[in-house]
Order: structure tokens, then sequence, then C-alpha cells
């Protein structure tokens, strides 16, 4: 019976052998492939992320150039406050009599419409 039984398991070794290298290709195959899959998708994930960065620094910079541009505001209101603050006072200063007749009319005008 041992004979029989070694018989039985040369012959079922060598029938699994073609099989067995079957498999392995094919599990060769399947690691090549998703090898391949993977080395694609990391050069898009590398340029999706190259892209992202791109507009992220592009906002960061106009972001930047606007509060650069808003703190400049408050300043520049102040210069035309100034401005017209120096060109009322020369108005007033040339004719001063019009300029207090002309304050006149305009007080009698505001007070006419608060009335209504």
């Amino acid at each position: 019976m041992d004979q029989t039984s070694a018989f039985r398991d040369t012959t079922a070794a060598d029938s699994t052998a073609p099989l067995k290298s079957k498999v392995e290709a094919a599990a060769m195959s399947a690691h090549q492939v998703t090898d391949n899959i993977a080395d694609k998708a990391t050069v898009q994930v590398d340029r999706l992320s190259g892209t992202a960065h791109r507009a992220v620094n592009s906002a960061a910079d106009a972001a930047t150039f606007a509060a650069e541009w808003v703190s400049t505001v408050p300043d520049q209101a102040k210069e035309v406050q100034m401005r017209l603050t120096e060109s009322a006072g020369a108005a007033v200063r040339a004719k001063p009599l019009q300029a207090v007749a002309g304050a006149l009319v305009v007080g009698y005008l505001l007070g006419r419409l608060a009335r209504l």
C-alpha cells in the first residue's frame, strides 16, 4: 500500500505543478498591472497636487494684494478730508460774507425740510 500511495502523491504533485505555475503567472501579471495602475495614479495625484498648490498660492497672493490695498484706504480718506477742509477754509477766507449767506440759506432749507 505504501507504494500505491507514494505513486499517487507523485502523480498528484506532477499534475498540480502546471496549475501552480499558471496561478503564479496570473498572480505576477496581476501584480504588474496593479503596479502600472499605481504608477499612473501617482503621476495624476502629483499633477493635481501641483495644480492645487498653484491655485492656493495664487489665492494667497490675491488676498495679500487686497489686504495691502485696503490698508491704504484710510490714509487716502484722511488725505481727501484734509484737502476738502483746506479748500473750504480757503473759500471762507476768500469770501466770508458769501460763505455766511450760503450757510444761512442751507440752514433755512434744512429746517424747512425737517418740518415736513
